[in-house]
């Protein structure tokens, strides 16, 4: 559910910046979104088609890019991409670990006309 707040508020961002652009309408918004983000895509476009309605952004594709989640060992200070769930080191096994990339989730373009 908290993906329709975030959708509000990449609406907000995307009509605030059609707005300063003076432009008639946003065709496009692109989005990145980490690995380990609990963010659904096919949320976000539910909420996005919904809520966009009757603005600049009605019809405005919604484009997303989804980044890998970056660990680096705290122990043995291997970095490794995760393949799919959070795993211990492959290098020394360790549980120490940081998150170096994943958790992203902002917009990184906007078109307009």
């Amino acid at each position: 559910m908290h993906e329709l707040s975030v959708t509000e508020n990449v609406l907000a961002i995307a009509q605030r910046h059609a707005q300063q652009a003076q432009a008639t309408r946003v065709t496009a918004v692109h989005l990145v979104i980490g690995q380990l983000s609990s963010i659904i895509d096919d949320s976000v476009q539910f909420y996005w088609d919904i809520i966009s309605e009757d603005s600049l952004c009605a019809g405005a594709r919604l484009h997303f890019e989804r980044v890998p989640a970056r660990l680096a060992c705290q122990d043995c200070n291997q970095q490794y991409t995760l393949a799919r769930e959070l795993t211990n080191c492959p290098a020394c096994q360790s549980f120490s670990v940081k998150v170096l990339s994943g958790q992203e989730f902002y917009v990184s373009a906007i078109d307009v006309e």
